[in-house]
């Protein structure tokens, strides 16, 4: 059982045709080195790079019973940094760099893998797709970092989470619920506010009050202007406000793209 993490760095094909491969290595380098110390920091595996994707995970070969909530700490603190990079870059004119990041823990298989020739020490299985999955996730919801219900388990009380959705990702039957990592526990006198009415419109949208939902996300918009997730939600409950749903919804959300 362990916990695994994806990062992306977000139109990074468009980043690429506007850099010199010279230009675009030395910036991708940077990037990926102060992202990786984060790694290391929190004492991951880090697994590979995947072009400018990184892909980590904790619990193996390491015994760490808190994997999950190291995976969110790095995934945090990655965020924390790129703002910082994201600066730096502005100043010396560099493209702006965003990223998405995905973590899932669970059962996976873990060891050397690959040819006869050669392999590599990796882990694979549903659980690790799932994880990948959700960094492509982000995009649908405008968030940073979504981790699964799986994750949210082993560390809902150390870390500050809002409860995204239900959703069914691209390739697997079953759904999941999803949650965006927001903060630590230190956060939640500034979010609390904010979350009390997010929420409200989550619960009031389970229960295909439309109206009501809208009116709540609105409040949420009020207290975070331009928060992606409230701007998505209103949009949503106003096509099943016109196409209802049915009695025998689920509130599931079918994800089409990785």
């Amino acid at each position: 059982n362990l916990t695994v993490m994806f990062s992306d760095i977000r139109g990074f094909t468009t980043i690429s045709e506007s850099l010199t491969p010279e230009q675009l290595v030395h910036l991708l380098n940077e990037y990926l080195t102060a992202m990786t110390d984060i790694v290391f920091k929190y004492e991951g595996l880090l697994d590979k790079y995947i072009g400018d994707a990184i892909m980590a995970v904790w619990g193996d070969p390491i015994d760490q019973p808190d994997h999950a909530l190291r995976g969110c700490k790095t995934a945090l603190e990655m965020m924390a940094t790129l703002k910082q990079l994201q600066a730096k870059w502005e100043s010396e004119g560099w493209p702006h760099i965003d990223i998405g990041i995905g973590l899932n823990t669970g059962d996976m298989t873990v060891g050397n893998m690959g040819s006869k020739m050669r392999f590599d020490y990796t882990v694979m299985g549903d659980s690790v797709n799932l994880g990948s999955r959700l960094e492509g996730t982000n995009k649908e919801y405008g968030t940073h970092i979504i981790i699964s219900e799986f994750t949210h388990e082993q560390v809902k009380d150390q870390v500050l989470c809002r409860e995204l959705d239900s959703v069914r990702v691209k390739g697997k039957k079953l759904p999941v619920k999803i949650y965006e990592l927001m903060g630590t526990k230190e956060d939640a006198p500034r979010l609390d506010p904010f979350l009390a009415q997010f929420n409200d419109g989550l619960a009031k949208y389970k229960e295909m009050r439309w109206d009501e939902a809208i009116a709540s996300f609105r409040k949420s918009l009020e207290i975070i202007p331009g928060d992606p997730p409230s701007e998505m939600y209103i949009e949503r409950c106003g096509d099943l406000k016109a196409n209802p749903p049915g009695k025998g919804w689920d509130c599931v959300f079918v994800m089409t793209r990785k």
